[in-house]
């Protein structure tokens, strides 16, 4: 039994300008963190034997986790492209609306469009890969959209489109 796994999907690209800062102060902040788990790490070490030292071990893996987010961070960085305007065409879905659905029931609920580096469920920002917002995608105000979903289809009426946060 093999443990390959096939690459994921490239995301998409852009990002909001917002999200991009946060993004550079995460890498910053992670950079400062790094310095402070070397020194750590250098402790542990010099304790002696290695093998059975729990810190020496933790701090090695810690490590390891902030070079491989650091690594993530400045390839994902440079690849990325901040989108700081609105669309010309604001009557239209696209990256960074707001825009309030109406589903078959009645409920009324909002999602932003943004990244996929910067999507937050909590605030209803979903990211731009997601099928909720591929089914979005150049949708005008009344426009139905059918979204499948693991437990069924589910239609939605666009309701609003903003570019601005209220």
């Amino acid at each position: 039994m093999s443990r390959y796994r096939p690459p994921q999907p490239k995301s998409s690209a852009y990002i909001s300008k917002p999200g991009y800062e946060a993004l550079v102060e995460e890498l910053k902040a992670l950079w400062v963190k790094r310095r402070a788990v070397t020194v750590a790490l250098s402790a542990a070490a010099a304790e002696g034997d290695r093998s059975e030292n729990a810190e020496y071990i933790y701090r090695k893996k810690q490590l390891a986790e902030i070079d491989r987010r650091i690594r993530y961070l400045q390839k994902r960085l440079d690849e990325l492209v901040v989108v700081d305007k609105p669309p010309t065409n604001q009557r239209q879905v696209f990256f960074g609306a707001w825009v309030e659905l109406e589903d078959e029931g009645g409920e009324c609920v909002t999602y932003r469009i943004v990244g996929p580096d910067e999507f937050d469920v909590e605030k209803g920002w979903i990211s731009m890969d997601s099928p909720v917002a591929r089914a979005l995608m150049k949708k005008s105000l009344d426009d139905e959209v059918s979204v499948r979903r693991p437990v069924g289809h589910v239609r939605y009426i666009v309701t609003g489109i903003r570019y601005t946060e209220d």
